[in-house]
């Protein structure tokens, strides 16, 4: 089948194992995703299966004839392509469940942008410790003090310092698929994932 899940993020929760043990898990929306191109590596140069995901009102020109052209009754947010991990492809049309592609147990991996903090200090950005409160100081204690020496006279490339903090893409590994539900479309994966509640979360085989 494919390589990959795309996934609604959910809220938290927690669940019991079957020996006693609570654990937090992450509950996401997995509906079913339409396969709309199959990549080759006589035309494309690679083999990969290509999917739609997501729903919005209006479509642009491109996307409007290519689902006209694939006879299809929907109108995705937008595709994603996955490696193909066995010999045999799916059907241009046909739908991919969660099941299909995941089991109890598996271990897998996330990727989604993190949530944006703006601007940030050395403390909440990197976790620096606080300058002492006293000897006369009054608006250096979340300062991140010195930078360096006199010599080479500038700031080295990567030196910690404030700045934007959030917002990219992070991949998360080693999380582990603990239920799947087919019938509610829901998918719950061990500890915290990357991102906003409702982004797009895509979920990869370890």
């Amino acid at each position: 089948m494919i390589s990959g899940f795309l996934a609604k993020k959910g809220p938290m929760t927690n669940v019991y194992t079957a020996d006693g043990k609570r654990i937090a898990v992450t509950t996401c929306v997995v509906k079913p995703m339409t396969v709309t191109q199959l990549k080759n590596t006589e035309k494309d140069g690679y083999t990969a299966v290509q999917v739609a995901f997501g729903t919005r009102k209006r479509l642009d020109q491109a996307t409007s004839k290519k689902i006209a052209k694939l006879k299809l009754d929907i109108v995705p947010q937008k595709f994603q392509e996955f490696k193909l991990t066995g010999d045999v492809a799916p059907e241009v049309g046909s739908q991919i469940t969660v099941d299909s592609i995941f089991t109890v147990g598996e271990s897998v991996k996330a990727v989604g942008v993190t949530k944006g903090h703006g601007f940030a200090g050395v403390i909440k950005r990197y976790g620096f410790r606080r300058q002492p409160v006293s000897g006369g100081q009054s608006d250096r204690v979340r300062a991140p003090g010195a930078i360096g020496a006199q010599t080479p006279g500038k700031v080295i490339k990567g030196k910690k310092m404030p700045g934007h903090y959030g917002n990219i893409v992070k991949s998360v590994s080693g999380l582990k698929i603990i239920a799947i539900n087919p019938e509610k479309n829901e998918l719950q994966i061990s500890g915290a994932i990357p991102g906003h509640l409702n982004t797009w979360v895509t979920i990869y085989k370890n």
